[in-house]
């Protein structure tokens, strides 16, 4: 199975602190997802095979004689309980589509509806969880190609792109994505607090509440001059698919999983593509550069926004580890996945605190003043 066979159901590397219920998680078995594809989707004599996913279920569902891929995404059930919600995020799918921006998905059912909620015993009795059939886009994930300074522009300009158009999107239900108690919007941070103690034991978890309160000191007060957008909020390295595109160059052909959107600014979601482009990156600090100048080539940052980009990338590793810390304390079986991310992250946030504010800026914007070091070219 490849990367983007994997992947493609998109995925938030840690579950929130609401998802974390073995009672919440769908359990279909193959029998129930060819009945629901069949019926909802006339999709007869597919085949099927489970994808990872924490919080929901996923399979890949290809239909015979040529009649395509999908993904079949079977959200959690308390997840299913909002689904204004997940009615945003799906529309927001479609109209970055139609705009250009290559996201996945969702495929219309045989009575014309974007998503069914449907009532299924997993085992645990009867509970509704909300389906829905997606595109299965071309590609890998961008976590296994070599990080390029273009493509990492690429990833910076596209995810400004992506803002751009969201921005645009009509909806009568935009206010559902204010998500005020959304643990992982960057609006947010504050939150953490209540999770810290996770961290006990932890030589970082000093670093950590150091970061959170100089987000209230130094972030908060300038959030008033950030530009307002709607955010993806989960930028990173597995919800991005690319191709080879000439030669040893790639370019970006997907975007997954948009189940984290909610009412950002626009620096939010540059600081969480930069932090997860560090994940991979042999030298963390050089990913700034190349990420904000795609960035800046759409949306040029403000001197609020520039000032509070640091700190708004160690905010999100923040959010990475300590929800990371927390989620294995509730199932200590699954420490090994749920730490994936945030084991090289423990080591980058240790790296930036040190190094400093000043330091790291040297990099990102002052050394780089005035060069381009990569740019659109023929793209």
């Amino acid at each position: 199975m490849s990367s983007a066979e994997l992947f493609h159901a998109g995925r938030s590397s840690v579950p929130g602190p609401t998802a974390m219920s073995e009672t919440t998680k769908p359990r279909l078995s193959e029998a129930q997802v060819l009945e629901l594809v069949q019926r909802l989707y006339g999709l007869e004599r597919s085949t099927v095979r489970p994808l990872p996913s924490y919080d929901d279920q996923n399979f890949h569902v290809v239909a015979p004689g040529g009649g395509g891929e999908y993904v079949l995404k079977v959200m959690n059930s308390a997840d299913s309980t909002n689904p204004t919600v997940i009615d945003v995020q799906t529309q927001a799918m479609s109209f970055l589509q139609e705009h250009g921006i290559p996201a996945q998905t969702a495929v219309r059912n045989a009575a014309g509806e974007l998503m069914n909620l449907e009532e299924i015993d997993c085992g645990f009795g009867c509970q509704k969880f909300m389906v829905r059939l997606l595109t299965y886009l071309p590609g890998t994930t961008i976590s296994t190609v070599p990080y390029t300074p273009q493509l990492l522009y690429d990833v910076g300009k596209m995810a400004a792109r992506m803002d751009q158009v969201l921005l645009k999107m009509d909806h009568p239900h935009l206010s559902a994505l204010q998500r005020d108690s959304f643990i992982w919007s960057l609006s947010n941070v504050p939150l953490l607090e209540g999770y810290v103690y996770s961290m006990d034991g932890d030589p970082l978890q000093e670093v950590v509440k150091a970061v959170i309160e100089e987000f209230k000191t130094s972030v908060l007060p300038r959030r008033h001059a950030f530009r307002k957008c709607l955010n993806h909020g989960d930028f990173n390295d597995l919800n991005i698919l690319v191709e080879p595109d000439q030669g040893s160059d790639y370019r970006i052909s997907g975007i997954l999983d948009f189940s984290d959107m909610n009412s950002g600014y626009y620096v939010h979601e540059l600081a969480i593509a930069i932090m997860y482009m560090m994940i991979q990156h042999p030298d963390p600090v050089a990913v700034g550069p190349p990420v904000t100048q795609g960035w800046e080539s759409v949306v040029p940052l403000n001197p609020e926004e520039r000032d509070c980009l640091y700190l708004l990338v160690l905010c999100r590793f923040c959010q990475s580890l300590v929800m990371a810390r927390h989620s294995v304390r509730l199932q200590p079986h699954n420490e090994e996945y749920l730490m994936t991310t945030a084991r090289t992250g423990m080591r980058i946030l240790r790296q930036l605190w040190d190094l400093g504010k000043a330091e790291v800026e040297k990099v990102w914007f002052q050394d780089g003043q005035g060069r381009v070091l990569v740019g659109d070219g023929d793209k």
